[in-house]
């Protein structure tokens, strides 16, 4: 399946995708605000991604492989909807992760606008959420930008400072001025 949005392309993840992924997940970069870190090798990158093409399967939904229109042939990032618990309740979590050569162009911004409206009015769930470190603020400005607030922390890392957690409800998005009309 292929969606795209005014600047980017997104289809679901394949097998043929590990060199990709692992080029942006193995990526330092890329896990600035991560305490885990990057993925450590391709063969980790193919259990994960294995999982990954499972839940699309399975649920419906996941994580995409995402092109810019301009250069489909290129995948600048990865990103979805995916099912997740946070302090043992099932969440759906909004979560994105682009090359470095994608950032400050409002690439993750489009992609949450789109990612929120395909949560809301495609597959019809009442709420998203987003984990984010709290020292990465430019991604806790997309996730705002995005229309999503702050609402709690989760000690998701052992040993690490809590993630700052974000919400927003279908009733939030319908108010929301800057919603994609996805």
């Amino acid at each position: 399946m292929m969606l795209a949005t005014k600047r980017l392309l997104l289809r679901n993840v394949a097998a043929g995708d590990a060199d990709d992924l692992f080029r942006i997940y193995g990526d330092p970069c890329t896990h600035t605000f991560n305490p885990a870190g990057p993925w450590p090798s391709v063969d980790y990158t193919r259990q994960r991604l294995a999982g990954w093409i499972t839940e699309h399967e399975q649920y419906g939904y996941g994580n995409w492989a995402i092109a810019l229109r301009d250069t489909p042939e290129r995948i600048i990032g990865f990103a979805g909807i995916t099912l997740r618990e946070l302090d043992g309740i099932p969440t759906y979590n909004l979560g994105y992760r682009f090359a470095p050569d994608a950032w400050g162009k409002g690439i993750a911004s489009e992609f949450c606008q789109f990612a929120l409206g395909y949560a809301f009015n495609t597959l019809g769930l009442h709420e998203v959420t987003a984990v984010v470190r709290p020292a990465h603020l430019a991604s806790q400005r997309v996730l705002e930008k995005s229309g999503m607030i702050k609402t709690a922390t989760v000690n998701d890392v052992p040993g690490a400072e809590p993630s700052l957690v974000y919400r927003l409800s279908v009733t939030q998005w319908h108010e929301h001025p800057l919603r994609d009309t996805h």
